[in-house]
């Protein structure tokens, strides 16, 4: 395997992550990048680049709950150093939020992740790695 940096295709981490966090594929940034709420579709519909070759595991939901616990933390704290607050409102907010806002940001996470390996070649997203395979 060469050390050489690829010169065929500029592949800005920036970019693909962003296009990743849209849910779109890193590549082109047209096509759809999950076929259902989870499940990254194996090629682009618009370019044809594949995407199954993630490797994103737990991270996603690893990165969604420390985001929401950090948030409902600062809320709660806040909450209780301006007004007295009953515990039985944090149980009937705090938890909902716990368990919606994380389903709801993971999407997003999962895409930008998926676009930062592809942008770093990651995994199997280096085409050397694949024709070398072959």
């Amino acid at each position: 395997m060469s050390s050489e940096p690829h010169t065929l295709d500029n592949r800005s981490v920036a970019q693909a992550a962003w296009r990743g966090t849209l849910c779109k594929c890193p590549h082109c940034g047209e096509g759809k990048l999950f076929r259902a709420y989870l499940k990254v579709t194996d090629y682009c519909g618009a370019c044809g680049e594949q995407l199954n070759l993630h490797r994103a595991d737990d991270f996603p939901p690893y990165i969604a709950i420390m985001i929401v616990g950090h948030l409902l933390v600062a809320v709660m704290l806040h909450m209780e150093m301006i007004w007295h607050v009953n515990p039985l409102t944090y149980l009937y907010t705090m938890i909902p939020l716990a368990v919606v806002l994380p389903l709801l940001m993971l999407p997003s996470i999962k895409g930008a992740i998926v676009g930062f390996q592809w942008a770093n070649r990651m995994h199997g997203f280096d085409p050397a790695q694949r024709e070398q395979k072959a």
